[in-house]
């Protein structure tokens, strides 16, 4: 099981301020609601154990730091995930659904796909381009506040980032090359569809002939519902 997810890489596409923000210049509805689901849950403990389980308060004390604590590196252990399905399941929750462990999330790559286009817009699709003129800035434009990631996510020492100029992930970069040295063979791909981004790297996704390719509706964004349609795996 963990060889399958050594072979599955995450894309998280355009989850930059320009389409997610209330203020971004090419806003996408529905794409701050899903910050949450595209990023992480942590797990964050008081420095000297005082809101943990009594059976791991020896871990913690004043000069040491213990797991999980507020600003460090951890991972979440040893029950959590097992005993919030308990929960779930006795408090009459209809379905419930664990996708993937997290020992299983530490040999997942994750790929940050984000634009960060030309001043100009010389590098973006012609219909964008009235939105860049000289002294104007468009939107995720190089070295702008609109092309920073969002608020909540952040490049992690294993992260791999890929910037792209058009609608797909594959289109004029290297990450076929990349994910194919890795061994990569499936893929589950987030984000915000700006407006045809997520649909084309799963159209070219396919046509190069990757086994699964997987998106995850509820942290995925788009101008209209059906761009989902037949992108279920």
């Amino acid at each position: 099981m963990a060889d399958k997810w050594k072979q599955t890489a995450l894309l998280v596409i355009d989850m930059q301020n320009d389409f997610i923000r209330e203020d971004g210049l090419m806003r996408v509805d529905g794409g701050k609601a899903i910050v949450p689901n595209v990023i992480k849950v942590v797990r964050e403990h008081d420095s000297l154990g005082r809101d943990v389980e009594l059976f791991r308060q020896h871990l913690y004390s004043a000069g040491k730091v213990g797991p999980t604590s507020k600003g460090s590196k951890g991972v979440q252990t040893p029950n959590c995930i097992r005993q919030t399905v308990f929960d779930a399941v006795a408090l009459d929750y209809a379905n419930v659904s664990v996708i993937l462990m997290p020992q299983l999330l530490l040999h997942l790559m994750y790929m940050l796909v984000v634009r960060e286009n030309d001043s100009l817009g010389r590098d973006v699709e012609l219909f964008r381009r009235h939105m860049y003129s000289a002294g104007k800035v468009g939107p995720a434009s190089k070295g702008s506040k609109g092309a920073e990631l969002v608020d909540g996510l952040t490049m992690k020492e294993r992260d791999y980032k890929v910037v792209k100029t058009r609608f797909s992930a594959f289109f004029n970069t290297h990450l076929h090359s990349f994910l194919q040295t890795e061994g990569i063979k499936s893929l589950v791909i987030v984000g915000v569809q700006t407006p045809n981004c997520i649909r084309q790297t799963v159209f070219d996704a396919v046509g190069l002939d990757y086994a699964n390719v997987s998106v995850i509706v509820d942290a995925t964004a788009a101008a209209t519902p059906d761009v989902h349609v037949g992108m279920f795996s």
